[in-house]
């Protein structure tokens, strides 16, 4: 149940880093939907973990899947911009970084405990 918990933890701070970046483009007139991506990433990461609660290894697997995702397109992002432009704090670069963090966290936190669980089920 604890994975379930993480994957709950890790929609929330996503959809709060979406909402709170197209929030701070509203303010500065340079709103964008796609601010919005991680909270949508996050969303599909809840509904994963809500599966989760019925069906541990379908709803966890889709979580991860997506998790995998909000891992990758960000930091596909990123680091071409980084190269070109050097490592700019902007609310946008700032949005993508806590993304991967976030989403990378929470990754290695699946794939520990599928390894886990693939361990307990060889001894068993």
């Amino acid at each position: 149940m604890t994975l379930i918990k993480e994957g709950i933890i890790t929609s929330v701070l996503l959809i709060l880093i979406g909402v709170g970046g197209y929030v701070a483009g509203m303010q500065a007139d340079k709103a964008s939907v796609t601010a919005l991506i991680p909270a949508f990433i996050g969303i599909l990461i809840l509904i994963g973990s809500l599966i989760g609660i019925k069906n541990l290894k379908a709803g966890m697997h889709m979580a991860a899947l997506f998790t995998l995702l909000g891992f990758i397109a960000p930091l596909g992002r990123l680091i071409p911009v980084t190269i070109k432009e050097g490592f700019t704090p902007s609310l946008p670069v700032l949005s993508q970084l806590a993304t991967v963090i976030i989403c990378g966290i929470f990754l290695v936190l699946c794939v520990r405990s599928f390894i886990q669980v693939r361990k307990n089920r060889a001894n068993s």
